[in-house]
């Protein structure tokens, strides 16, 4: 058996701009997490049994075909052909079981079994498939709107009422009717499968994510990049699949040309390796890694309904490029200031925690006003007070880009309620996350374990429970303070093994 998991993500700046690799964003891994489960089964030689517990008829089978010809085999009418291939290795890979179709899985299945295949040899992979596999994914509530379940439950949008749902609950619908709450589900969900298949096949032996083999790591990126492209129909950034393989880190995206001709070509037309390999330098991006400052909380929040980000970034991306300039020069301020907060912990890290006690008890707003007799002190506190205004300036150019180019990137039901989050006492600000829109806010906030300073966590969540104008309810999600992609142990993850076993007819 192996198990992968992958974190979701939270833009926090660089939207729109993260799109070219001229400019970086600044993306946080959340402590959310895909799961794939992928077990040899018994008695199904040449088949894989897909299933996702949390929905309604997610089951998906595929049958494995193999032959000596060159000659790609079409599946018969019905079924979905997945893969072709050559002498001694996968002719196709037919679908069926399940009435609905997933294009993600079916790809990710298609493409990784076709690059395990390049590198390993068709003998392997049918070895692999000799028995066939079993594959589970499961996704931490958070991913998908839990309102129902409160409601359900009679219980109000609170941190403290969500850990009350189980983990992996069943949401009780198709899959095609899911509420996502934008943290970035399908990225996680390809990147977890595509290593755990690349794991349990044994493309590279015996692995330990944990170690951090760059090779290992940015293999599985590049193809988890380019699937994750396929499924979708267009070279996306990358910042959700690259943050769910790296964890938090600040992102300047790959040349899009890179994975180009593989988009224009069917299975078996063009081999994926010499593109996908970590050794091909056409692969451009950069990932500086990055952790939010120490005592600090990232706070999630799901917001009523989404916009259309697709139709809003090509409004957005007409807009001069001076502006982008400036947006991105606002972009790294954040990063930088908090990059800074970090360094600061790590010198000082007893004046560090006295300046949050002097500042959580204020709004961010007067912290600039804040004076002292001990130097390091003053000047760390100045720090955060770089950071709520650098976090201000950011929000301020990107509703000014909205306005200017016709589209809601922080409409002002956001305003209002961004407004009254960072007037709350220890909140350092906050903003609309990765393209904007009406579907979800963070915020960071100061976390002390000293009740006697208040508690700005609980202040949000009671600002949130009181809104009239919307309806604002949190999430469970953190920064993940462990790598991205990572190996688990199944009876590790809490109700992991439990969930497994349902099945929604």
């Amino acid at each position: 058996m192996t198990v992968t998991s992958a974190p979701g993500k939270v833009l926090i700046a660089g939207g729109y701009l993260v799109l070219d690799p001229l400019y970086s964003g600044l993306v946080i891994a959340a402590s959310s997490r895909f799961y794939t489960v992928v077990e040899d089964a018994i008695g199904k030689s040449n088949t894989i049994v897909v299933k996702s517990p949390q929905f309604i008829g997610a089951i998906w089978e595929y049958r494995v075909s193999f032959s000596s010809d060159y000659k790609l085999e079409l599946a018969p009418e019905g079924l979905v052909p997945l893969l072709s291939s050559h002498v001694e290795t996968l002719s196709d890979l037919t679908y069926r079981a399940s009435e609905s179709k997933n294009k993600f899985v079916q790809l990710a299945l298609e493409r990784t079994l076709q690059l395990i295949k390049e590198m390993k040899g068709g003998e392997h992979v049918r070895n692999a498939l000799q028995n066939g596999l079993d594959v589970t994914i499961l996704g931490d509530n958070d991913f998908y709107s839990q309102r129902s379940q409160l409601e359900k439950r009679n219980l109000p949008p609170s941190l403290e009422s969500l850990r009350k749902i189980p983990p992996f609950v069943p949401l009780g619908v198709k899959i095609e009717n899911v509420h996502k709450t934008g943290m970035g589900s399908s990225a996680a969900l390809i990147t977890s499968v595509v290593g755990s298949l690349m794991i349990h096949l044994k493309v590279f032996g015996s692995v330990d994510l944990s170690r951090d083999i760059e090779e290992t790591r940015r293999l599985i990126h590049n193809a988890a990049q380019y699937i994750h492209c396929l499924a979708q129909g267009k070279v996306g950034s990358g910042f959700d699949v690259s943050s769910a393989i790296f964890g938090s880190h600040i992102y300047t995206r790959f040349d899009p040309k890179v994975i180009q001709p593989l988009m224009e070509s069917s299975i078996g037309e063009t081999s994926l390796l010499p593109t996908l390999s970590p050794e091909n330098n056409a692969w451009t991006y950069r990932v500086q890694p990055f952790r939010l400052p120490p005592l600090t909380r990232l706070l999630l929040a799901d917001v009523d309904a989404g916009s259309d980000s697709p139709s809003m970034a090509s409004k957005v991306l007409k807009w001069p490029l001076e502006y982008w300039t400036s947006l991105d020069q606002a972009n790294m301020v954040v990063s930088q200031a908090l990059l800074k907060l970090s360094e600061s912990y790590r010198v000082h890290p007893i004046e560090y925690s006295t300046a949050l006690k002097t500042i959580v008890l204020r709004p961010a707003v007067e912290w600039h006003s804040l004076t002292g007799k001990n130097g390091v002190v003053f000047e760390l506190i100045q720090h955060f007070d770089r950071a709520y205004r650098a976090i201000q300036a950011v929000r301020q150019q990107m509703k000014r880009m909205g306005e200017l180019a016709g589209v809601p990137i922080e409409p002002d039901e956001q305003t209002r309620l961004l407004d009254s989050c960072t007037g709350v006492p220890g909140v350092i600000g906050g903003g609309v996350p990765g393209a904007g829109g009406y579907d979800a806010i963070w915020i960071l906030i100061i976390e002390l374990d000293d009740a006697s300073l208040g508690s700005p966590l609980a202040n949000v969540q009671k600002l949130w429970q009181g809104w009239q104008e919307m309806n604002v309810s949190p999430l469970l999600a953190e920064e993940s303070l462990s790598s991205g992609l990572r190996m688990e142990q199944l009876n590790e993850v809490n109700g992991l093994a439990e969930a497994m076993k349902f099945v929604q007819e």
